[in-house]
């Protein structure tokens, strides 16, 4: 019996020795033959062959991927069904292997086994049922023997998932053996060597530690980075190991900022690794006139150095990383070899956002020298210079605009005529088009008529270029920078409209080949931006026509692929031609809206991967990738999302035009947008979902209450389950703002018993994460690394989550507002939260914020609101002569909503808070800019005082001064009080006001007038006739009318002759 067993085994290898012949024939046999053998006999057979140390290399190594494989594939077929000893003894065994073995790449293989076993005995619960494998890695980590610890480490990266759901408990013992390995004391070239084998393992894992746990770096922060520096500056590895090397350092400088800025000499010698991949660049015949625009090869060095440069930049900041890169590049732009002087030009565009205070201060001798580079002998340099132009324009807008405005536009015109290099007047054309999107309109009008004359006679060669040759890459910049300039001129463009239209419509009729798609698109984009500049007067005369080919194309659309660049420009260009033709737009709607709900609906491709799968699809484009650990990754299909988020906001751009003119519609876009608040691939697309709720119950309106309510609870829920949700604090905030303007529109009675749990809740959890979230910055303040670019990270979260804190109000004030006092009893379980805002020890935005809550309070829900006086009177009133300008506005408006709403129990208030009032008013400097808007609340505080609780003030003694404070213009809120109740004395004749003989009049003209100049008042308003009148009356007394109209200058004279023109 032993015998026939040694038989089998004997012939096994022989037929391993045969799976690995050359030939085919034999092979073939061989894969047949062993596909026969049963699972449990593979197992025992392969398991004999690695353990046989005596059995040739290759036939081992191949027995050890046959197993794995087999564990992978076929696991549910073969393993179950062994009996409970040979299981046991098969996972004994392979740890016992591990052990014994001497080979590193045979114990590499073994270790693979034992992940993929691991990997497939993890049950439901994550518990791990191959305990015995846990404490191996436990030991092994520990080992004074390098190769075990090694193996310890491939198996869980192998595996990262192998701790199941003891995942926390072993968290200790995961970041040791990473560093540890890392740090190996007496070899520390465990990670050094790995990647000499072609080994990418450890750099990875390097990488997700400094991603996820940078601080566990910390005691071995040096070493880490010398290795990362040494192997990234190494040219015999590959590009792939290099770069991952760089990544260790780029992400530190991203994940523990603050840590890395203390190692000074590795991000000074990581600046020039960057710099010299970037140097990194193959020479190409063809490069100048090229017609097509390949993808950036995101693997090659080039690209990679300048994403890693911008990113450390960011991360690190500038004060650090400007003076060490500084002179590198001046060295690079002064090289012979074009390719140093083109990457010191990418580089300075790359760290532009990171270096944006720091470079300001230089810019003037940056831009000069840029300059220079436009006419340097090589193409690719200047196209780099035109790269450099082009991202400054847009980091340091409109600054940069200002400054350099004469200088940049002619020496990008000047470029643009270089006609035997396409690629460099392609992207010259870009550089204006950076330019002039963020150009103040009255810096480039002296422009016009050169940029015009320029673009225009470079749009006709190119016309010419294109029907001869075929040639458009130059064209389809020149379109847009037309556009461009146009969109800044707005009505300034009229005169030069004719020399272009006919072109641009010229082109959307013939431009009908697949690959002038772009060319068509960017063209459509153009007319309606130009029609969007000039307006419907001068635009309607090419209307109709620009329409019928816009329609034309949208019937051919059906024919349209998906991935058509046409698609996104017709959508937006659908848009704006909506907001020049108004209410007209409406009759192209049943064309329109067919294919932007085709776009809006797209669903995008999801997949979920391991590793294996995500290396065969990183290389097919448009899939970006999350990682979830455990060798598993979550990816996404991007193309279509931009067109998405685009066809999203075209959707609330024709509800907000076309009002009740799009009701027909609301029904399907509602459905399409509730949903999408939970579309996490793309934040655009939740922005337009809840920015389209209001306005689409607006259109609905006329329908009735019922539709409209209906629509209401179609997305109340949604709407409040994502204001819990909702990760990102920029959408959260539209969210949130949506949600009230909803409140705000549906009033009373909107939100039953079971919204307001949920609501209440979501509101109090976002509260007491504001205050903790305070006090975690606190704890970041006194940490080791904190330094003051840390402030200012914590700064800008601090600004976010006030942000946040100010939606909260905009949803109380919407409900106060609402549903009056009925509602306090649902407000009492936020008080003492709101009460906590207001306590002295704060900072200034919290006490703002609660302030105004209370005076929601008191404005919508008195009397009542008294009973809660005790909680925020005091605060109040201690407010009005706070040290910040936004406190004492709160406080004042507070007051003056007290005088107007609060009912007799705020009397004592209203007199006690009169002199502070004053004291805000008259002291020096309470006009200057910062102060003005507190100040003109106090003014209208007392202006209410006097109007609504006369006993409380002694009206006659106060009211010479609130006219000497008169007119407000800054907050137009209250300058309408004012004025109102400056009408009201008026018009009873109050002595005081008048003066003797009327001889306070010419005065009140003066007022009148100047209110009129800044605009305080929209016409519209009532409050504008009732002055008018005022006016008038004086006008029919002759001699008193030339008296109050000789008193004033010649501005003040024309606001009155406006005035009574328009009322």
């Amino acid at each position: 019996m032993a015998a026939t067993a040694e038989q089998e085994q004997q012939q096994f290898y022989l037929l391993l020795g045969n799976l690995l012949s050359p030939d085919n024939a034999v092979r073939k046999q061989a894969e047949e033959t062993y596909e026969n053998i049963p699972g449990q006999s593979k197992i025992t057979f392969l398991l004999q062959a690695i353990r046989n140390t005596a059995a040739a290399e290759e036939a081992r190594q191949m027995a050890a991927v046959l197993l794995r494989r087999l564990l992978s594939s076929a696991f549910e077929e073969v393993y179950p069904a062994l009996p409970p000893g040979d299981q046991t003894s098969i996972k004994s065994g392979l740890l016992l292997i591990i052990q014994l073995e001497t080979q590193s790449s045979m114990r590499k293989k073994i270790c693979d086994i034992v992940a993929e076993l691991a990997r497939n005995l993890i049950d439901e619960d994550g518990n791990n049922q191959w305990p015995e494998v846990l404490k191996f890695l436990f030991d092994s980590v520990s080992s004074q023997n390098v190769g075990l610890r090694e193996a310890a480490l491939h198996i869980f990266w192998n595996f990262p998932g192998i701790f199941g759901n003891q995942q926390q408990h072993y968290l200790e013992v995961i970041k040791r053996m990473l560093v540890q390995c890392m740090q190996d004391q007496e070899h520390p070239s465990a990670v050094n060597d790995s990647c000499y084998q072609n080994d990418d393992s450890v750099l990875k894992s390097l990488v997700e530690i400094a991603d996820s746990v940078p601080k566990y770096l910390r005691p071995h922060l040096e070493p880490t980075l010398q290795l990362s520096l040494k192997l990234c500056a190494d040219a015999s590895l590959s590009n792939m190991q290099r770069q991952l090397a760089l990544e260790v350092i780029v992400t530190l400088s991203e994940t523990a900022a603050a840590m890395l800025r203390r190692h000074t000499n590795v991000v000074a010698q990581a600046i020039p690794q960057m710099l010299a991949m970037m140097v990194d660049l193959e020479e190409d015949e063809d490069w100048a006139n090229a017609d097509e625009l390949e993808d950036d090869d995101f693997d090659s060095n080039a690209v990679a150095g300048e994403s890693a440069l911008d990113r450390m930049a960011c991360g690190l900041g500038g004060k650090l990383v400007l003076p060490m890169i500084k002179e590198h590049i001046m060295q690079m732009l002064q090289n012979p070899d074009w390719k140093y002087r083109h990457a010191g030009l990418m580089a300075l565009s790359a760290i532009g956002e990171g270096c944006h205070q720091q470079m300001e201060g230089i810019l003037n001798e940056i831009v000069n020298f840029v300059l220079l580079f436009l006419q340097d002998p090589h193409p690719r340099v200047r196209y780099a210079a035109c790269n450099a132009i082009g991202q400054m324009a847009t980091d340091f807008a409109p600054g940069f605009q200002k400054k350099f405005h004469e200088k940049v536009i002619a020496a990008l015109l000047q470029t643009m005529e270089d006609q035997g290099n396409q690629r460099v007047q392609a992207h010259a054309a870009a550089a204006l088009i950076n330019f002039t999107e963020d150009c103040p309109k009255s810096l480039l009008i002296p422009y016009l008529d050169n940029l015009v004359k320029h673009l225009h006679s470079t749009m006709v060669i190119k016309l010419q270029e294109l029907i001869q040759k075929g040639t458009k890459l130059v064209l389809e910049q020149v379109v847009t920078s037309i556009a461009s300039v146009a969109d800044t001129a707005e009505e300034k463009f009229v005169p030069y409209y004719d020399l272009f239209m006919p072109s641009l419509k010229h082109i959307v009729e013939n431009a009908v080949q697949k690959e002038l798609r772009l060319l068509r698109g960017k063209t459509i984009e153009c007319i309606s931006l130009i029609g969007l500049a000039v307006g419907k007067e001068k635009f309607m005369q090419d209307a109709s026509d620009v329409m019928q080919l816009l329609l034309k194309t949208q019937t051919d659309f059906s024919d349209l692929e998906d991935d058509d660049p046409q698609i996104s420009y017709m959508i937006s260009a659908w848009a704006r031609m909506c907001k020049i033709l108004g209410k007209e737009f409406q009759q192209y709607l049943p064309v329109v809206m067919g294919p932007l709900m085709k776009t809006a609906s797209i669903k995008p491709e999801v997949a979920l991967l391991d590793t294996q799968d995500m290396e065969n699809m990183s290389d097919d484009d448009g899939w970006e990738f999350v990682n979830l650990g455990d060798q598993q990754s979550f990816g996404i299909k991007t193309a279509g999302l931009e067109e998405k988020a685009t066809a999203c906001q075209m959707l609330v751009c024709y509800a907000k035009e076309l009002k009740e003119g799009f009701v027909e519609y609301t029904e399907q876009v509602v459905k399409l947008m509730v949903p999408l608040l939970k579309f996490y691939f793309h934040d655009g697309v939740r922005v337009a979902a809840a920015e389209s709720m209001p306005l689409l119950l607006e259109c609905a309106r006329v329908r009735g209450p019922e539709y409209l309510t209906q629509m209401w609870h179609f997305m109340c829920d949604a709407l409040i389950k994502a204001i819990g949700t909702e990760p990102d604090s920029d959408v959260l905030s539209e969210i949130m703002h949506s949600f009230a303007k909803c409140i705000e529109v549906m009033g009373d009675g909107c939100l039953n018993n079971e919204h307001f749990e949920e609501l209440g809740g979501i509101l109090k959890g976002k509260l007491e994460e504001h205050f903790k979230n305070q006090e975690l910055r606190q704890v970041k303040r006194q940490d080791e690394d904190y330094d003051e670019q840390v402030e200012e990270s914590l700064q800008d979260e601090d600004d976010s989550d006030v942000y946040i804190l100010t939606k909260v109000s905009d949803i109380l004030h919407s409900i106060f507002s609402s549903y009056k006092e009925k509602v306090l009893p649902w407000f009492e379980r936020l008080l003492p939260l709101i009460v906590n805002l207001i306590c002295p020890h704060r900072p200034w935005p919290d006490r703002q914020w609660g302030l105004c809550i209370f005076d929601d309070i008191v404005e919508h829900c008195s009397p009542s609101s008294f009973k809660y006086a005790e909680y925020f009177l005091r605060p109040m009133l201690q407010s009005i002569c706070d040290n910040s300008p936004e406190v004492r506005q709160a406080a004042a408006y507070g007051v003056g909503v007290m005088a107007q709403f609060g009912g007799d129990s705020y009397r004592p208030f209203c007199t006690e808070a009169l002199p502070l009032l004053v004291r805000v008013i008259q002291s020096p400097d309470a006009k200057t800019k910062e102060n003005v808007n507190a100040t003109e609340n106090c003014i209208s505080a007392v202006g209410k005082i006097m109007k609504f609780k006369p006993d409380c003030v002694n009206v006659e003694e106060v009211l010479p001064h609130w006219l000497s404070w008169l007119p407000l213009h800054e907050d137009k809120e209250e300058a309408v009080h004012t004025f109102n109740y400056l009408c009201d004395l008026i018009e009873s004749n109050n002595p005081v006001v008048l003066g003797p003989n009327n001889s306070n009049l010419p005065r009140i003209f003066g007022i009148i007038a100047d209110g009129e100049i800044h605009e305080a008042i929209k016409h519209e308003d009532p409050c504008t006739k009732r002055l008018a009148n005022v006016v008038r009356q004086v006008q029919t007394s002759g001699g008193l009318w030339t008296e109050c109209i000789s008193q004033l200058n010649a501005d003040q004279q024309a606001a009155i002759q406006e005035l009574l023109n328009s009322a």
